[in-house]
């Protein structure tokens, strides 16, 4: 049987995961060794401890499992998670949420970096979202200074693991770690390719779509 796209599947959750208080970030649908994964990735202003994730994933299986009439009988594996540090920053919310930690930011093919002799990429500190401005803490822990940059002159922003924490002129000037988030510097170690929080519902006693 095919398999739900992903399309399908964002606007069947979408208005749940909304009235849940969070932001649908994605839905990636995938099938190996004849296993069809759902991976529902979502986020929101205040850290999403697990127990709201499990009831998250809870109410996202009995929302697909109502959707068994129309999908046939596909036997899948519900996973509903937050974003890893790997998401890039690509809306004003992902720059609020990120701020007082640590991005890698490639700038825009032709646009004049925030300094003169700056590699490419540069890695800064997020500051406070201003309109289409976004302010940067460069220098680190030696010589923190501040810096304004067009959002449209960044090419690619992603958040980066960090396990020492940031100097405290650094959180000065970046205005400190957005409320509700983790605070920088204390990552715990984890997968490569995933660092949130993840519940993933067992498979199909959930439901079984196609």
């Amino acid at each position: 049987m095919p398999m739900p796209t992903e399309e399908r599947v964002s606007r069947l959750v979408a208005g749940l995961v909304a009235g849940r208080g969070f932001d649908l970030e994605g839905v990636e649908v995938s099938t190996a060794a004849g296993q069809t994964r759902v991976r529902v990735i979502v986020d929101s202003d205040e850290t999403a401890d697990l127990d709201s994730i499990a009831e998250l994933s809870s109410q996202v299986s009995e929302c697909l499992d109502e959707a068994d009439d129309e999908f046939g009988a596909t036997r899948y594996l519900l996973e509903v998670t937050t974003p890893g540090t790997d998401r890039p920053l690509t809306a004003d919310r992902h720059w609020r949420r990120a701020r007082g930690r640590k991005v890698e930011i490639t700038p825009r093919p032709g646009a004049a970096p925030p300094e003169t002799g700056l590699p490419t990429p540069y890695e800064a500190r997020v500051g406070a979202l201003d309109g289409d401005r976004i302010a940067l803490v460069l220098g680190g822990k030696r010589a923190p200074r501040l810096v304004a940059v067009e959002l449209r002159d960044i090419d690619r922003a992603v958040v980066q693991v960090e396990f020492a924490p940031p100097s405290a002129r650094e959180l000065e000037l970046s205005g400190g770690v957005a409320s509700g988030r983790p605070p920088a510097g204390a990552d715990a170690p984890g997968p490569a390719e995933h660092s949130g929080t993840t519940v993933a519902a067992s498979d199909s006693t959930e439901g079984t779509m196609e």
